[in-house]
């Protein structure tokens, strides 16, 4: 999340000759004024815990973030035992010593193969975040990180609940695969479909 502006083009229709009118400039920072990164979770129930991450991310701090987060989340959100946690196949999430972490806290991961699209409903509750949070314009990087705790609290339950239930029409929609390599992708993610669906 960075604190001015976000890193996406801006067009502008404008009359010739006036391209440094200041209607037709977008102000910047150098060096982009700061930023944050956060880890959150949610479920259909709602939005779970949001945590700041200071410093480098890597295997060690990812394991004390889900130590910290994931079961008080599952609690606050009166998850049933059968609860699945998703993560991407980031190197963090997927080393060594994480899968052994895992396992040994006895949190069962949904299965993501390599090479497959991004299609974690998270990632559509960030796109929220960062609207809602830029609309705020934050001055520095502790309103950041404020506005970003504010904000991911007042997500709506229906929000995220229309997200889980619209997950298993996002992976039929990568079915049309086009290369040979994405059957076994397309086989484990049916498979996946089928255990989210089960009561």
């Amino acid at each position: 999340m960075e604190l001015f502006g976000r890193s996406v083009s801006h067009y502008v229709w404008r009359k010739s000759k006036t391209a440094f009118q200041k209607k037709n400039i977008t102000p910047t920072v150098k060096y982009g004024g700061g930023s944050v990164m956060v880890w959150g979770c949610f479920a259909a129930s709602g939005p779970g815990r949001l945590a700041v991450i200071n410093g480098t991310m890597n295997s060690t701090v990812h394991q004390k973030i889900l130590k910290e987060n994931v079961r008080p989340s599952v609690c606050d959100l009166k998850l049933k035992r059968t609860w699945v946690l998703q993560q991407d196949n980031d190197p963090k999430h997927t080393s060594k010593s994480t899968s052994e972490w895992l396992k040994k806290d006895k949190m069962k991961t949904l299965e993501c193969p390599s090479q497959s699209p991004d299609l974690n409903p998270i990632e559509m509750l960030w796109h929220d975040l960062k609207k809602v949070v830029h609309a705020r314009k934050p001055s520095n990087v502790a309103e950041l990180q404020q506005f970003c705790k504010d904000e991911w609290a007042k997500i709506p339950p229906q929000r995220c609940n229309r997200l889980i239930a619209s997950y298993g029409k996002r992976l039929i929609a990568v079915v049309p695969a086009k290369e040979v390599g994405e059957d076994h992708y397309l086989t484990l993610r049916t498979e996946n479909i089928k255990r989210m669906d089960d009561p």
